[in-house]
């Protein structure tokens, strides 16, 4: 565990600002932005298959997004700050405690004494220079990419922090590469290293802060996007993924076809018998030697017509160790097709088919509301004996008021069922109130 010095980075980040004479300063703050937004989350987890408490939290959050301008110039500085205070409405009764009917969750922190914190918070902030169409980045990051993406789940966000170059220098070609050295995680104030699953518990416990990423988008046409993206975690994994989507514009309705393919290999100490003693391992199949070894392919096809989307697809994991991915833990997501809003269905060997339905009621009048169905069904994951099954259900409902004093509130209600003969048969609600308040 190690914690960033994120104020001194601010501080030093704000000196060279303000060092820059006033003339300079001037788009810098008269692009700048700054938005609050408040985010009432409640989230209720429980447990069918196993006589345990359920797991229930509720609380409300606080943000203050500011984004600066650029200063003039052939080389443009700026300033983004991202500041977050969550504060717990119902945390339940006491983790491990017998005889209650609640637990914390995954919201806040617990403290030494098992219960969850009243309020925690965070401050993120963000160096930024830009020259020609080429934008670097420094400090907090919310990444977005194939290779990793940022998880928002919970009340808070998970955040990153390191060094991003993106650039648009070539017409229809975006470039992206950086580094990552640590993350808070979403229950968390602190900063930590980078790890995988199977090696970030017990006394082997083992981090890394070094994630290098890489990555190009072409727009091959208006209708063609091609991806090729590269994520290596040092002493674990180095990664490659291939993406294509295709919108396909038909006599009746329109198809999009996204492909996907991922190839994981072990890197530094999980490539030695010696480094996985250590603890630099992955978890994977039965008699998995803990080295990563992975290929994942998908293919989603989605068939869009008059508000409704109906999808079907199929995915596939072949190799000894699950998909390999930065994960502490604490929530993930995951650039799959399966990313269900509980499960991932990326164990070694699984096969999973997807199937989904959505539909915009805009198409019949009524404008911000919103349903989705998803069904995933997983077998043959590899395991003790004999090979795994589970699938999961999602049901989600999202409606944003569009008039009156409430205008522009989102009200939003996640609901989850999973199962399967490997671990817990889990139900999981989330009901979730937003609101943006633009303040200059």
């Amino acid at each position: 565990m190690h914690k960033t010095p994120r104020a001194r980075i601010a501080l030093s980040t704000l000196g060279a600002a303000l060092a820059v004479p006033s003339i300079a300063q001037a788009e810098f703050i008269e692009d700048s932005k700054a938005t609050l937004g408040f985010k009432n989350f409640y989230i209720n987890q429980d447990v069918r298959n196993q006589d345990a408490p359920r797991a229930e939290e509720w609380g409300q959050g606080f943000f203050l997004d500011f984004k600066s301008g650029f200063t003039e110039g052939p080389v443009g500085f700026g300033l983004d700050v991202l500041a977050m205070h969550a504060i717990r409405l119902d945390g339940g009764g006491r983790a491990g405690k017998a005889d209650i009917e609640r637990t914390p969750g995954t919201m806040f922190p617990l403290e030494s004494n098992g219960k969850a914190r009243t309020d925690f918070g965070r401050v993120g902030v963000t160096g930024k220079l830009r020259f020609s169409r080429t934008e670097a980045r420094l400090g907090t990051l919310l990444p977005k990419m194939p290779v990793l993406t940022y998880n928002d789940g919970r009340l808070l966000p998970q955040l990153f922090h390191g060094a991003q170059i993106t650039s648009n220098e070539i017409d229809n070609l975006t470039l992206t590469a950086g580094k990552l050295e640590h993350s808070t995680e979403r229950n968390s104030s602190d900063s930590h290293g980078l790890s995988i699953g199977g090696a970030n518990s017990g006394r082997k416990a083992r981090f890394s802060n070094e994630f290098y990423f890489a990555g190009a988008d072409y727009k091959a046409n208006k209708d063609l996007l091609l991806q090729y993206y590269y994520g290596n975690l040092r002493d674990f994994y180095k990664q490659h993924f291939f993406g294509l989507v295709h919108d396909w514009k038909l006599p009746v309705g329109a198809l999009k076809t996204d492909l996907r393919y991922f190839h994981s290999d072990s890197d530094g100490k999980n490539e030695s018998a010696a480094g996985r003693a250590e603890g630099y391992v992955s978890s994977g199949a039965n008699g998995s030697s803990g080295e990563v070894d992975n290929n994942l392919w998908s293919a989603l096809f989605t068939y869009s017509l008059k508000g409704h989307a109906l999808s079907a697809g199929y995915q596939k994991v072949t190799g000894n160790s699950d998909f390999p991915h930065i994960n502490l833990g604490t929530g993930r997501t995951l650039h799959l097709i399966t990313n269900g809003q509980i499960g991932k269905f990326a164990s070694a060997g699984e096969n999973t088919w997807v199937v989904g339905h959505s539909y915009d009621f805009a198409a019949i009048g009524v404008p911000g509301l919103k349903t989705r169905l998803m069904y995933f069904s997983g077998d043959d994951i590899d395991a003790a004996g004999s090979d795994n099954r589970e699938w999961e259900r999602n049901f989600r409902v999202d409606y944003t008021v569009q008039k009156g004093l409430l205008k522009g509130v989102g009200l939003a209600w996640l609901n989850a069922a999973t199962r399967g003969n490997d671990g817990r048969d889990l139900d999981e609600n989330r009901l979730v109130v937003s609101y943006s308040l633009p303040l200059f």
